[in-house]
């Protein structure tokens, strides 16, 4: 597939997150890239030093206006991610509700980048705006966390879960969720299929991947599927997750089974590749010198702060060097998303 792009979200000088984690990927995958950043950073918040600004809610409108003004504002597929606070963040909504008026065949992935384990680091006053952005997505993909945030459900059993997703479906009118990187729980991995479910399955050796499928028939279709997790703290993993299933989503593909959707077909792909780009960035940051694999210890960082700079510097995503993967010349097989047989029943 091919065609133009419109990113708005962070960027980073140094390193793969936000927008960098997101571009090159899509223009390996042949889509023109416009990018609009709604942060300037030297680099991501790990290393625990950073310097730049925001973009505020004036200058992004300025840049909209802009764009519209010399016919630049035509994207076939928009995506949007980190915005620090409300302000900007209405300016994003206020471009996405026009977008989707004018082309309602437009393809929108949201990614309501707002936290993580339980940690907000957005302004607390992005979220209503998020739940107002709902409807107009095609797609999101928020964490564990940010589903929790969004639909005020705290996810601690099967039937929040079930609650959670029908809401995201139902109340927000979302087509399809994706959450990526779920710590497998107990309570999941029992409810999982055989077919799905890993071998000598614990809550820390794997992450469960669900996408979930909104039907005007039926139910929503529901399929998941398990990948090893990595010893490490990666940035960016979200971001390139997320531009890989814009990229790889084709709402008109009519090969729609019961054991596949053009969405679980995206979300298979994007997380194939995922795993993989993270496998090669944690092979790299195993090889480099010792004083660069330091393990994670808050009060020797403090002591030393470059300590964990070079920590994170050598946990930066290994995007260039994994072209041949995000291209799909690799020789890994598809991890495909399973239907999670049974997800709907009480």
């Amino acid at each position: 597939m091919e065609g133009r792009v419109l990113s708005i979200q962070s960027h980073v000088a140094f390193g793969y997150v936000g927008g960098k984690a997101a571009a090159f990927p899509l223009q390996c995958l042949n889509y023109d890239v416009d990018v609009v950043n709604t942060v300037n950073f030297s680099n991501h918040a790990g290393y625990g030093r950073s310097g730049g600004s925001k973009t505020s809610a004036a200058e992004l409108e300025s840049i909209f206006d802009a764009m519209e003004f010399n016919e630049l504002l035509d994207p076939a597929r928009l995506l949007t991610g980190y915005t620090p606070n409300a302000e900007a963040l209405t300016a994003v909504a206020k471009l996405a509700r026009k977008l989707r008026e004018r082309k309602p065949e437009l393809v929108y992935l949201l990614d309501p980048v707002m936290g993580d384990a339980g940690r907000l680091y957005v302004a607390p006053d992005v979220i209503p705006v998020y739940r107002t952005m709902l409807p107009l997505s095609t797609i999101i993909t928020p964490n564990w966390f940010e589903v929790e945030t969004l639909t005020d459900i705290t996810l601690t059993d099967m039937p929040s879960l079930r609650r959670a997703l029908a809401k995201l479906h139902k109340d927000f009118g979302v087509p399809n969720v994706a959450i990526s990187s779920i710590p497998l729980k107990p309570w999941l991995s029992e409810t999982l299929p055989l077919s799905i479910r890993p071998p000598f399955a614990s809550e820390s050796g794997y992450l469960l991947c669900i996408s979930s499928s909104a039907s005007p028939e039926d139910t929503p279709k529901v399929h998941a599927q398990c990948v090893p997790l990595l010893a490490g703290y990666f940035s960016g993993v979200g971001d390139l997750f997320s531009s890989l299933v814009l990229a790889h989503y084709n709402p008109s593909d009519t090969s729609r089974t019961e054991s596949r959707t053009p969405f679980s077909q995206a979300v298979s792909q994007a997380l194939t590749k995922t795993h993989a780009v993270l496998c090669e960035t944690f092979r790299h940051s195993e090889q480099l010198p010792e004083e660069e694999r330091f393990a994670t210890d808050d009060e020797k960082d403090e002591v030393e702060p470059l300590r964990k700079v070079r920590r994170m510097r050598g946990r930066e995503l290994r995007l260039v060097q994994s072209i041949d993967i995000i291209r799909g010349q690799f020789n890994d097989a598809t991890r495909h998303l399973e239907t999670w047989t049974g997800f709907w029943d009480n």
